[in-house]
């Protein structure tokens, strides 16, 4: 295998040389694209059984941002947060899961189980398309071997499994980038020539992506940075695509949201001016700047960082490598981080694992010293099997762990209040956790009063919100919370406060009903081992 450079002296793509032994047929069977219906259909079949496996609880807005508004739009009730009143999201991720949710309903297939895993399983078709376009834009960068390999590190990466089927919007942001990246002609092999390409429809899926997530605008201002310094046409794509093609996007989002909020209200603004011309994003804590790199990407590549790192050394493209280090670099001087808002660029890390075990399977190129011509190995070398046993083991294992065992309990316990209620046995639920810590009607189900522990930010920095006032004195909090209550019929938290509140609870009637398993390890406060319900003994 010999990589040759195209003309900007970037070795984009790894191309194999065949002996010439080989006749024109043969040549041509192992040169043909690959069929990509059979392709999507495996990524497909992966990412539907990956759905299913991912029962835990990772982030609220994976509830509370996307499917509780889909919910309050179809079925008439759902709460909506504080960001919905100030006008920073926009109504086009949730109204995804309006249309599922409207299937549903009409279909009479609204049933507890269903409520809970459909929305993962149709989550799981925009993620086999990004895994389908992940193949193909590794191919047309660096060849079809490369691309099997990016496939098999992208499956089996433990942070993609635990996170892509989610429904979070940084889930469909990632889909989005691979989409518009692999149609982008000068992230591509050669220089924009390449059949496959569209420069516009980039742009628009590149705009749809920011009207989902406006600050996705942190990597297509790298691309459209990159397109400037390379492009022959900068008039054109400036002023002829760019700017119309943004427009149009921008004013699709723009009328979606006037239609739902009432008002004409710019998202991408708002949004961008909370979290990044205000420290409004610092409310919900901050980390220092150095967390993405030493902490937060190694955590989420994890043992695939090596063969990365090694990819983006010998492969020499400095394109896309450049990419993942502007994106960490921008997101780096934010206070506020999670390992969510990087989620785009992992893809692409693993693009270069892909590169590096494809070498592994060659006589030396391109990860060795030889500058000979190579072929690909009908066998899998030992360095390669020991790479790939390695990689399985370490990353199968946490990510079954993370998607099946840590923090399920708040999952399972929606479910259990959820098949309760639908039998009429929930009048009311008060839950005394973190706000946010559950899923909330979008599980449930039913049109019964809830109340959670509030913790809209305060116009005043340093005030306490209701959900910390609760997490600093339970039972303090709770004196003063009973003489404005109405009892609930069940109550819901966590054992760490059962502990502090437990004789105020029998005090009141309550009796323990059930308690579910939650996590080993605490995560960000005190362990929180399980979820306990409590039930009114007499209502």
């Amino acid at each position: 295998m010999r990589l040759r450079p195209n003309a900007n002296a970037l070795p984009d793509r790894a191309e194999i040389e065949f002996p010439s032994s080989l006749k024109g047929d043969e040549k041509k069977n192992l040169t043909s694209d690959a069929p990509w219906k059979r392709i999507f259909y495996l990524c497909l079949a992966f990412r539907i059984l990956n759905s299913l496996l991912v029962q835990t609880y990772f982030n609220p807005d994976e509830h509370w941002q996307s499917l509780e508004v889909a919910h309050q739009l179809v079925f008439g009730y759902g709460h909506l947060t504080w960001e919905w009143k100030k006008g920073i999201r926009s109504y086009l991720h949730p109204f995804l899961f309006a249309f599922l949710y409207k299937v549903l309903a009409i279909l009479h297939l609204d049933t507890p189980w269903l409520m809970m895993r459909a929305p993962r399983l149709f989550q799981s078709i925009f993620a086999a398309a990004g895994d389908l376009f992940l193949y193909k834009f590794s191919n047309v960068v660096f060849g079809n071997h490369v691309a099997w390999w990016t496939l098999f590190s992208y499956f089996t990466n433990w942070f993609v499994f635990f996170c892509l089927t989610r429904t979070l919007a940084n889930s469909l942001e990632t889909v989005l980038t691979i989409v518009s990246l692999y149609y982008w002609p000068h992230m591509r092999a050669s220089s924009g020539k390449d059949s496959g390409s569209s420069r516009k429809l980039a742009l628009a899926i590149a705009a749809l992506s920011c009207s989902v997530r406006p600050t996705s605008a942190v990597i297509w201002l790298y691309v459209g940075l990159i397109e400037l310094f390379v492009a022959s046409d900068r008039f054109r794509f400036i002023f002829l695509e760019v700017i119309p093609i943004g427009a149009v996007v921008l004013a699709f989002a723009s009328a979606v949201d006037r239609m739902m909020y009432g008002s004409w209200v710019i998202v991408p603004l708002n949004f961008l001016k909370f979290n990044f011309l205000s420290p409004g994003g610092d409310y919900y804590g901050t980390h220092p700047f150095h967390w993405y790199f030493t902490q937060g990407f190694p955590v989420m590549i994890f043992t695939f960082l090596p063969f990365s790192v090694a990819g983006v050394i010998y492969s020499k493209n400095w394109k896309l490598s450049g990419l993942i280090g502007w994106v960490i670099g921008i997101y780096s001087i934010l206070g506020h981080k999670e390992f969510r808002f990087v989620l785009p660029v992992l893809p692409i890390a693993l693009m270069f694992s892909g590169y590096s075990l494809a070498a592994l399977n060659t006589q030396e190129l391109p990860l060795g010293k030889s500058k000979r011509s190579t072929k690909v190995h009908t066998r899998w070398s030992l360095k390669l099997r020991l790479a790939v046993f390695f990689l399985l083991v370490t990353n199968i294992p946490m990510g079954l762990y993370m998607s099946l065992v840590h923090q399920r309990g708040t999952e399972d316990v929606m479910y259990y209040l959820a098949t309760e209620a639908r039998s009429g046995e929930v009048r009311s639920v008060l839950f005394l956790t973190p706000c946010h810590a559950t899923p909330y009607y979008s599980a449930l189900h039913q049109n019964v009063p809830m109340r959670f522990l509030d913790c809209t930010p305060s116009e005043q920095r340093g005030i306490p919100d209701e959900s910390d006032r609760f997490m600093l004195d339970p039972v303090g909090f709770m004196s003063e919370f009973v003489r404005n209550w109405t009892l609930p019929s069940h109550i819901v938290l966590f054992d760490s406060e059962e502990r502090k509140l437990k004789d105020f609870l029998i005090s009141e009637n309550f009796r323990e009903a059930k308690r579910f398993f939650h996590a080993h390890f605490k995560v960000d406060r005190d362990l929180q081992s399980s979820v306990v319900v409590y039930v009114l003994t007499s209502w």
